[in-house]
């Protein structure tokens, strides 16, 4: 009786993460080609908010919820920035949120970021992440990029597309913004 449940539960759980992931919009990215596991990216301007200094995501899932000037709920989307050592985190406003403009936050050290169009260069991988895993792909991603003589012009980001709840198809990536020659 105790592994039925245990299976229905886990079941159960499996199909609500599927089912959360496939309603999460996903931050509009164009592939302009792909090296090996490698994807060229072009991202169109987007708005970010963002935050530093610990408790990043309770501060940022506040202002999704409401603790904004126009006190707005705003739906959660995909992907979450952070960089290397997890002290700044970001999250992607809606297209409908960037396009009329999303409210200020009302949260200390929380600020609204309207990105430029950029160019981008990823790596995907599955599973939880961690730090050894971080490390592996971003040694990959790079040496690709050098192989392939792809000038980096920023800093190295990580990204999140799943809850902590999703067991399944995970979906983590190691992101750089890259020079293109047009």
């Amino acid at each position: 009786m105790k592994k039925t449940t245990i299976i229905l539960i886990s079941a159960i759980l499996s199909v609500h993460s599927i089912t959360v992931a496939q309603d999460t919009e996903i931050q509009p990215y164009e592939v302009i080609k792909a090296i090996d596991s490698v994807e060229i990216r072009f991202y169109p301007s987007a708005t970010l908010v963002q935050t530093s200094g610990g408790n990043n995501f309770g501060k940022l899932f506040r202002y999704i919820s409401g603790s904004n000037e126009a006190e707005e709920k705003i739906a959660m989307t995909a992907p979450v920035y952070m960089n290397k050592d997890k002290s700044e985190m970001a999250f992607v406003m809606p297209l409908d949120v960037h396009q009329k403009g999303a409210p200020e936050p009302m949260g200390e050290n929380v600020s609204l970021r309207i990105t430029e169009p950029r160019y981008v260069a990823a790596i995907r991988y599955g599973g939880y992440t961690n730090t050894s895993k971080e490390a592996i792909h971003t040694k990959r991603l790079l040496k690709t990029l050098e192989d392939n003589s792809i000038e980096v012009k920023g800093a190295v980001e990580y990204l999140g597309y799943d809850s902590p709840y999703k067991f399944y198809n995970r979906r983590n990536e190691v992101m750089v913004e890259i020079a293109v020659n047009k």
